[in-house]
């Protein structure tokens, strides 16, 4: 048995190391709440979730699909900041968590982003972008991605390519390209229109921690990818190439 946190495994690796006899399970928490409110059960594991509250946790869904919980191993407050405490533990005790969710029939909770990391296009409708770019980095030519779009009229995704990526376009980059042509039109068939991928860019320079274009466990500065980026995007957009290198 093995434990998994922080940031979702795709579906493939999971597979990978259950056919392996590992038993891995997937689990939710932050430093706020002990860093555990949810973990998958053994022998009862739904791939794409975070499982089911630990004993003594409540879980609900609040207001732009925000995760909130309560249980016996919360904080009871942040070191001499009455506001920030006030803001994200209010008095119904529920924490207020900054991720987005949903919770099944059966109560396994799945994680579908960040409040903050949303973003509303130029035709006022508001896009989640993680669950799209988890759809986009499962491919193996993928290696890591950015979905933006503010104020624009479609978002866009910034992607960087897997060393198999980078090896195929290294042979010729016509293949890449329809592959993640339709890659991204699979995509955008599970979406709704106001969500629907404008293009895919290749990005030129990996992003890396030294860089500062990935934290120090490999996730995305989305702020800083987006001051980056963001400049050229709108060429990107009128140039009405599906899928083109940086």
């Amino acid at each position: 048995m093995a434990f998994s946190g922080s940031a979702p495994l795709s579906p493939e690796v999971l597979v990978w190391y259950r056919n392996l006899g590992l038993d891995l399970l997937e689990g939710y928490g932050m430093s706020e709440n002990f860093a555990i409110s949810h973990i998958n059960p053994p022998g009862k594991v739904r791939i794409g979730t975070v499982g089911l509250p630990e004993p003594g946790v409540e879980c609900r869904i609040g207001e732009d699909n925000e995760i909130q919980v309560r249980g016996p191993s919360q904080m009871m407050g942040y070191y001499k900041m009455p506001e920030a405490t006030a803001q994200t533990l209010p008095p119904d005790g529920f924490l207020r968590t900054g991720d987005q969710g949903n919770i099944d029939a059966d109560g396994y909770l799945r994680i579908i982003g960040r409040v903050k990391d949303m973003f509303k296009t130029g035709k006022g409708r508001y896009v989640a972008p993680v669950p799209i770019e988890n759809s986009l980095g499962n491919h193996p030519l993928v290696d890591t991605v950015c979905v933006a779009g503010l104020g624009l009229p479609r978002p866009f995704a910034l992607v960087m390519l897997s060393p198999q990526g980078q090896s195929a376009a290294a042979d010729g980059r016509d293949a890449v390209k329809r592959a993640l042509h339709a890659l991204m039109d699979d995509t955008n068939a599970t979406l709704e229109e106001h969500e629907r991928l404008s293009c895919l860019i290749v990005v030129r320079e990996p992003w890396s921690i030294e860089n500062g274009l990935l934290t120090p466990t490999l996730k995305i500065r989305r702020s800083v990818i987006e001051a980056r980026y963001m400049p050229l995007a709108e060429a990107w957009q009128q140039g009405g190439q599906a899928v083109l290198w940086e």
